[in-house]
Parts: C-alpha cells; sequence; structure tokens
C-alpha cells in the first residue's frame, strides 16, 4: 500500500544514487549538490534532523537504559539528540548516543515496515548498522543494513515525540535528514545526564510517563506522593512549609520562573527520581534531603536564603548526580553524610558526582563529605566562597578535579570540625586569589565516562550555564 503525507500528496518514488564515501564517511550537507557530499568527521557529534518537521533524532527522555524509544522531538542543545558516526566499514555506520554510549538498534533484528528503534549496547550488528546515502536535495538517507530500509518519521508526524521507526525506502522527506556538526564535545553540554547518576542502571525519573501540571501546594503534594511513573511540571510560584515527600519514578520540572518558597523536597526510601529548572527560597529545613534513595539527578535548579541544606544527602544513598546548579545568599550548600557515627550504613555508598554548579557567594559545604568514594567534584565554580570549598572527613574520598576557585581562601581541606580527614585527590584546577587547598591520599576510580572542561574556561560557561531558567524542559 502506498503512503501518502498528511495533505494527500503521494509520496515520491525510491531513485537514489549510491555516493562512495571516503575512509572518514561521507554524507550530505545543506546545500550540497546532488553529485556531491561532505565529510563525515567521525570525532564529531551531530544533530540528525528530519527534512519533514524540522525536528531531531532523540533518545526518549534522556534515557540511558536499554531498550529506551527513539523518538523525533523540538531541537535542543542536549546529548541525547547528539550521535557520532562510528565505521563499521564498507560504508556502514553505528549512531552513538552521546549521553548513553548506546547506539540506534532496530528491534529484535525486524525487517518489517514499522519495526521499533531502541537504543542497545554496541554489538556492531547489521541490525545497528546505517548506509549513508545522498539524496538530490542535500539531505541524506539512512538505509539499514540488515533489512534494507529506510530510517523514518511513522506516518508523517510532526508531534512531539513521533516515533521513529526503519519503512520500505520511499525517498520521501520524513525519510530525509540533515546532519548539523555540533562539534568534537571539547565543552560539556549544559543538558544530558553525566556521573554516578548514569550507574545502576541509571536515572529516568518518569519517563514518558503522563504530564501533571500543579500549580498549588495541596496539588504539588499529591503528585509527589502518587504510586507510579510521572512527569510533574510546576507552575508559577508555590507556598509551602516542612518537607515534601516524592515517591520513586517521578521527573518534577519547573516551568519558567516556577518556585518553591518555604518548604523543600524529601526523597526518601525512594529510587529514580529527577529535579529541574526549580528555584528553591526561603526554606525552613532542606530544599532538597536525599535518604536512603538511589539514582538521582538534580540539575539546574537555584537555591537561595534557606534555613539548612540546599541539597543533603545521606544515610546509603548512592548513584547520584548534583550538576549545573546555583546556590547564592546561602550559608550550607551542600552535606554528603550526616554523621561520624552512620559508617555501617554509609561505607559503599554516597557515590555521587557535583558538575558545574555555582556556588555563589555560599559559606560552606560545597561539599562536606563522610563515607563516600570515590565523590567525584568537576567543572564547578567557587566564586567568594566564605569558609571553606570542600572538605573530605571520616574515610570519604573525594575527587576534585578541573574547578574554577575566585576569591576562595580555603578551597579544599581533609577533616572538618571534629571529623577526623579523609582523602582528596586534586588535579587541573585553576585558582585566582585563592589558596592552594590541602589534598591527599588516593581514591576509588571512576567507571563512568566524562570529559573535563579546561579550568580556566569554567567560570564562563558556569556562570553563563547554571541555576533555573538556563534549559528548555
Amino acid at each position: 500500500m502506498t503512503r501518502t503525507n498528511r495533505r494527500g500528496r503521494p509520496l515520491r518514488a525510491a531513485l537514489i544514487a549510491v555516493i562512495t564515501l571516503a575512509a572518514a564517511g561521507v554524507a550530505a550537507v545543506v546545500g550540497a549538490t546532488n553529485a556531491s557530499a561532505a565529510t563525515i568527521d567521525t570525532s564529531a557529534w551531530y544533530q540528525l534532523v528530519s527534512r519533514h518537521s524540522g525536528k531531531a533524532i532523540d533518545v526518549c527522555s534522556q534515557s540511558t537504559a536499554d531498550l529506551a524509544c527513539i523518538q523525533q522531538w523540538a531541537r535542543a542543545n542536549q546529548t541525547n539528540q547528539q550521535f557520532q558516526f562510528v565505521s563499521s566499514g564498507s560504508g556502514y555506520y553505528r549512531l552513538k548516543a552521546r549521553h548513553s554510549g548506546k547506539v540506534i538498534d532496530v528491534l529484535n533484528w525486524s525487517t518489517a515496515d514499522g519495526a521499533s528503534l531502541v537504543q542497545w549496547p554496541d554489538t556492531n550488528g547489521a541490525n545497528q548498522q546505517w548506509q549513508v546515502l545522498d539524496t538530490d536535495s542535500g539531505y541524506v538517507k539512512l538505509i539499514n543494513r540488515n533489512s534494507g530500509k529506510a530510517l523514518d518519521v511513522w506516518e508523517w508526524s510532526t508531534a512531539d515525540g513521533g516515533r521513529l521507526s526503519q519503512y520500505t525506502d520511499t525517498n520521501g522527506w520524513n525519510q530525509h535528514w540533515q546532519l548539523v556538526n555540533v562539534g568534537g564535545g571539547t565543552t560539556t553540554p549544559q543538558t544530558g545526564l553525566a556521573g554516578w547518576g548514569t550507574q545502576g542502571g541509571g536515572t529516568t525519573g518518569g519517563g514518558s510517563a503522563a504530564t501533571t501540571t500543579v500549580s498549588s501546594a495541596s496539588a504539588l503534594t499529591s503528585a509527589l506522593n502518587a504510586s507510579g511513573a510521572s512527569v510533574i511540571r510546576v507552575s508559577g510560584t508555590i507556598s509551602c512549609s516542612g518537607m515534601l515527600a516524592v515517591s520513586s519514578n517521578k521527573t518534577i520540572l519547573g516551568n519558567s520562573g516556577a518556585t518553591i518558597s518555604g518548604c523543600g523536597f524529601n526523597i526518601s526510601e525512594d529510587s529514580n527520581v529527577i529535579v529541574r529548572n526549580l528555584n528553591f527560597t526561603g526554606w525552613n529545613d532542606d530544599a532538597i534531603n536525599v535518604q536512603y534513595s538511589t539514582r538521582v539527578w538534580i540539575d539546574h535548579n537555584s537555591f537561595s536564603n534557606g534555613y539548612d541544606g540546599a541539597v543533603d544527602i545521606k544515610r546509603a544513598s548512592d548513584y547520584v548526580t548534583v550538576s549545573w546548579n546555583r546556590v547564592f545568599s546561602h550559608d550550607k550548600s551542600m552535606l554528603l553524610g550526616h554523621d561520624d557515627g552512620n559508617g555501617s550504613e554509609d561505607r559503599g555508598h554516597l557515590r555521587v558526582t557535583y558538575h558545574h554548579n555555582w556556588f555563589d557567594g555560599t559559606n560552606q559545604r560545597h561539599p562536606r563529605v563522610r563515607f563516600g568514594n570515590p565523590v567525584h567534584v568537576y567543572n564547578n565554580y567557587y566564586g567568594n566562597v566564605g569558609s571553606y570549598g570542600v572538605a573530605s572527613t571520616m574515610e570519604g574520598c573525594v575527587i576534585v578535579e578541573g574547578n574554577y576557585f575566585e576569591n576562595t581562601d580555603d578551597p579544599y581541606h581533609r577533616g572538618e570540625g571534629d571529623s577526623p580527614a579523609g582523602s582528596l585527590v586534586a588535579r587541573n584546577n585553576h585558582f585566582v586569589n585563592s589558596g592552594s587547598g590541602d589534598a591527599g591520599g588516593s581514591c576509588g576510580s571512576i567507571p563512568y565516562s566524562y570529559t573535563v572542561d579546561t579550568a580556566s574556561g569554567v567560570k564562563a560557561s558556569v556562570t553563563g550555564g547554571a541555576g533555573a531558567g538556563r534549559i528548555s524542559v
């Protein structure tokens, strides 16, 4: 049966010329002619944008899990929309997602029209290999080696979340892709999960579950407590008190200007929770407390003028990433491990990554660490910090690398108060009118891949990108 587009135009017959690929790979870019193609840089990353919809190939919900779906979504500067061409030889490539390291895969080696696309570990299977073919218009088609079918926007969808599949090559615009080079990856993008939160199965929150928008304390409390996976959008300013319990498998997103005033979130005995793009102010306990919980991502939030910790993580919590947040007009920023006597619970846990956060005139705990090993603190900006930056205590071990310390007399040290010294490894940090810090000992290895930005450029990137209101979610 011949498919038609949404305006009823018949699809054009498949007329295609295979372009001989150079050793590094060849593909068309916008403006190329029918007889030429541009060389793919196999060290670079690309967005693949549909000619039909203008949307980008996207791994659903920034998931790092096996079998996560492949969809189209509005273009954004995020790593789940960025792919590297990995050569399989003979002109075929795997498409590796930047955020997960996994590749686009035709599910179950199907050869059927409409077969689903997912991400899967790179096995170099024929169902993961795609040939890049030029069209007459400067776009490319991607033909699967196993099935001979084209990567296709299903049913000519123009919607966010429109699914991608394979389909017989019709040369339709929904099978044409623009390759947009987004660079070689020397700077960490401002979106996308990295660090310890990618481990233990990864952190996906509510994933693609139904979205609920809340604008009152009662509605927020109910949504946070609801069972099952969900995406919660916060609109406006919500005034509240105490700590609001959060249940597992939740993504909590702030709409533009969304603010939580007077209360905080308690993530206790949970797993798989994401909190992004919210302003927290005036909390009377902690802004975010994480305990007995795993797989948590706290990203692009702003914290100011609260009572106790902005983000406190304790009691055997594990696999947490705290990224691109701004803390200002506040004393105690981020505690990791609450008590010297809690080693029986905390040893082997409290593995947390802190990256690209802006500690803006705050006083202490950036973070203060007990027992966690290794804790990873990289590419943060410490500006005008009062008491100290990072403290490693009580068997903890912290890797402090690629950070920018400015007007900070005590950037990092071992031991704090009555807590004995832990270990601290410092490397490639940048200091402006700051002390030199106290380091010593060795840490466990980091199991995940990551990119450290040059420390001297961290101030510019972090002040330009950290905090709420800096991303579209």
